[in-house]
C-alpha cells in the first residue's frame, strides 16, 4: 500500500468515519482490482466521496472546495493540456493576481503542481475536490472548450463534414451540452450567436439561465452536427429549417425538437427537450387545490361536451389535458388525440400528428377522427373557426373534447370564441367549462427561509401582514436560484345557468368573470396567494406570472389591494 493510502486510512480510523473492518475490505478490493484506497472505499460503499474528501483535505492542510456549490468556468480549460488534466486529476478554478487555483484530487503532488506552474506561467495556489466531481468537470470542460492554438484542434474545427466522426469537438460538445441540459432539467436549449461569443442558455423552471459554453469558434460545426441529428439540410444556411431527433439519456429517452433560423450573426438554434417517459399525473400532483381537482374530475366524468384549457404559451396547458386523459384511458373507451407535435405516447390512445405540408391539420384530421367511433377527443389546440365548430359539433354528438385556447384567463375564453365567429348558442350548448392557468416556480426545499415581503408587493395583493411568506436563498441544488420545480396556479370557470345567459346576450368579457366569481370560480391570484402562504412558493413569483392588470380585475372588478387576504 502507498504511503499516501496509510496515511488516509489512519485519519479515516482517527477520525471515527470508517470502522475497521470497511477499511479492511476496502484494501481488499483494492489489491483486487489494482486501484487506490480513495476508488475502494467509494466502491466498496464504506465512505461517501465528500467525506472522503473532507478528511483527505485536512489531512492535507489545504481547503476543501464543493463543486456542486458553483459553475466553475470551463473556459480555463486552455490553461492546460487535457493531458496534464487526466494524468493528474486537477482543473484550474481561478486566475487571480498571478495566482492559479487548481482544484486538484491530491493536492501534496508536487510534480503536478510543478507541471502546472510550468505550463500556466504563474504561481499556483492547490485546492482538494471530490475526486468524482472533478472527474466530471474535466471531461465536461475540455469537451465544450478544446484548447485554442494546437493544430489538431484547428484540424478538427475545419473539418465541417467530418462532425459525424467520434474524435469530433463538435460531436462530443453536442453530446455534453444535451445531457447537461437534461440533467439541469431544462426544457429549452438556446444558442445564440454573437459578434464575439456564442450564448448558450437552458429555460429552466420556465426561466432563461445563461450557462458556459463552447467558444464562438466551434458554433458552425454545433450547427452542422445537429442538423445531421435532425436530417436537415446541411448546405442551408439562409431560412429557417425544423427537425427532430431522439435521445437516450441512461434510461431516459428525450424527444428534441430543433429549430433553426438564420441571424446577421450567424445560425441561431433553439431546441425544446421533449421527455418521452414522462407519465401524466394527477390533478392534485399538479398543483390543483383539492376542491378544483374534484370539479375538473367532476367534468370530465360528463360522456360529452368540451372541456378547455386556457394560458399562454408554456403554461402547462397540455400536461393538464394528458392527465385528464390519463384518467379517461380505460378499455372501455376509445380515446383519440390530435397534436402537433405529440409531446407525449400514451398506451392505448390513438394519437394523431398533424402534417400541413399534406394538409393534414387540425380541422381535416378532426373530421377523420369523427369517423372513427371516439368517446373522448384531445385536440392540440383551435386556432381557427372551422376547427372550433367542428369540436363545438362534436361536443353536441356525444363526444367529450378538450382542447386548448390561447387567453389570459378562463372569462376571455368565451370572447375568443366569439371573436372566432362562433354563435353563442354553440357555445352555451356545448361548453362545459373552462381551466385558465399559469407554471410558477417552486421554493427549493433545501434553502427554504422566511421572507418579508415589501411594501409594493403587499399593495398589490392588499395585505397588511408582510409575515407567513416564504423564498429560496439560493443553494448549489437550486444553481442559486431559490426554485427548484414548477406547479401550477388555477381558476375553474364552470359553465352555470346565470352564465349561459350571460353569453347568449354577448355580454363582455368583464361581466363574465364577475358573474363566475358570484358563483364560485376562485381567481387565479388568489390560489397564488395560498401557494405562497403554504410555504410552495413565494409572493414576488406569483406578483411575476400573474399580471397586475388580470389581478386588479379579479374577484368581479374589485382590486384585491382593497382585501384582506
Amino acid at each position: 500500500m502507498r504511503d499516501h493510502d496509510l496515511f488516509l486510512k489512519r485519519a479515516l480510523l482517527d477520525e471515527g468515519v470508517a470502522t475497521h473492518d470497511a477499511v479492511v475490505a476496502a484494501e481488499r478490493h483494492a489489491v483486487e482490482h489494482g486501484c487506490d484506497l480513495t476508488d475502494a472505499l467509494r466502491a466498496t460503499d464504506a465512505v461517501p466521496g465528500r467525506t472522503i474528501a473532507l478528511v483527505k483535505a485536512a489531512m492535507c492542510e489545504v481547503p476543501f472546495v464543493d463543486l456542486s456549490d458553483f459553475e466553475p468556468c470551463v473556459a480555463n480549460a486552455s490553461l492546460i493540456p487535457r493531458a496534464l488534466a487526466d494524468r493528474y486529476r486537477l482543473f484550474p478554478l481561478f486566475h487571480l493576481d498571478g495566482v492559479l487555483t487548481v482544484a486538484m484530487d491530491d493536492p501534496l503532488n508536487l510534480e503536478a503542481a510543478d507541471q502546472v506552474r510550468q505550463t500556466a506561467r504563474c504561481e499556483v495556489d492547490p485546492v482538494l475536490a471530490e475526486r468524482e466531481l472533478l472527474g466530471a468537470l474535466i471531461a465536461r470542460a475540455y469537451s465544450l472548450h478544446q484548447a485554442p492554438g494546437s493544430a489538431a484542434d484547428r484540424r478538427d474545427q475545419s473539418y465541417d463534414l467530418e462532425v459525424d466522426g467520434p474524435s469530433s469537438p463538435a460531436v462530443a460538445a453536442v453530446s455534453h451540452l444535451l445531457i447537461d441540459a437534461i440533467d439541469r432539467r431544462a426544457s429549452d436549449v438556446h444558442l445564440n450567436p454573437d459578434e464575439h461569443e456564442m450564448h448558450v442558455r437552458y429555460r429552466i423552471d420556465g426561466v432563461l439561465q445563461v450557462q458556459q459554453g463552447p467558444p464562438l469558434s466551434m458554433h458552425a460545426a454545433i450547427v452542422q452536427r445537429l442538423k445531421v441529428m435532425a436530417h436537415l439540410d446541411l448546405t442551408q444556411t439562409r431560412r429557417p429549417q425544423d427537425g427532430k431527433f431522439r435521445l437516450r439519456h441512461g434510461d431516459r429517452t428525450v424527444d428534441v425538437r430543433l429549430s433553426t433560423i438564420p441571424t446577421v450573426c450567424g445560425e441561431n438554434v433553439v431546441m425544446r427537450l421533449l421527455n418521452g417517459a414522462q407519465t401524466a399525473q394527477d390533478f392534485r400532483e399538479l398543483g390543483m387545490p383539492p376542491a378544483l381537482a374534484t370539479e375538473t374530475e367532476q367534468l370530465i366524468s360528463r360522456p360529452w361536451g368540451m372541456l378547455l384549457a386556457t394560458g399562454p404559451t408554456g403554461s402547462g396547458k397540455t400536461t393538464t389535458l394528458y392527465t385528464a386523459v390519463s384518467k379517461l384511458n380505460t378499455p372501455d373507451r376509445n380515446i383519440m388525440t390530435i397534436e402537433d407535435p405529440v409531446e407525449i405516447r400514451l398506451p392505448m390512445v390513438r394519437q394523431v400528428q398533424v402534417h400541413h405540408e399534406i394538409g393534414l391539420t387540425f380541422a381535416s384530421a378532426l373530421r377523420s377522427i369523427l369517423r372513427q367511433d371516439p368517446d373522448v377527443v384531445l385536440v392540440g389546440e383551435i386556432r381557427d373557426a372551422e376547427t372550433g365548430g367542428i369540436a363545438l359539433q362534436a361536443a353536441l354528438t356525444g363526444h367529450l373534447v378538450l382542447s386548448t385556447l390561447h387567453t389570459n384567463d378562463a372569462a376571455s375564453a368565451v370572447a375568443r370564441l366569439r371573436d372566432l365567429d362562433l354563435p353563442p348558442f354553440l357555445i352555451n350548448s356545448g361548453l362545459l367549462g373552462v381551466i385558465a392557468q399559469r407554471l410558477v416556480r417552486r421554493i427549493c426545499p433545501h434553502c427554504i427561509d422566511s421572507d418579508l415581503a415589501d411594501a409594493i408587493l403587499l399593495h398589490r395583493f392588499g395585505l397588511s401582514d408582510a409575515s407567513g411568506f416564504f423564498r429560496g436563498t439560493g443553494c448549489g441544488r437550486c444553481g442559486q436560484t431559490g426554485y427548484r420545480g414548477r406547479l401550477g396556479v388555477y381558476e375553474l370557470l364552470t359553465c352555470t345557468d346565470p352564465l349561459r345567459a350571460l353569453i347568449d346576450a354577448r355580454a363582455g368579457t368583464d361581466r363574465i368573470r364577475q358573474q363566475a366569481v358570484a358563483d364560485g370560480m376562485r381567481p387565479m391570484w388568489r390560489d397564488g396567494l395560498d401557494k405562497a402562504r403554504l410555504r410552495q412558493t413565494s409572493l414576488e413569483e406569483i406578483s411575476r406570472v400573474v399580471m397586475v392588470d388580470a389581478v386588479s380585475e379579479s374577484d368581479g372588478g374589485t382590486p384585491p389591494r382593497r382585501m384582506v387576504a
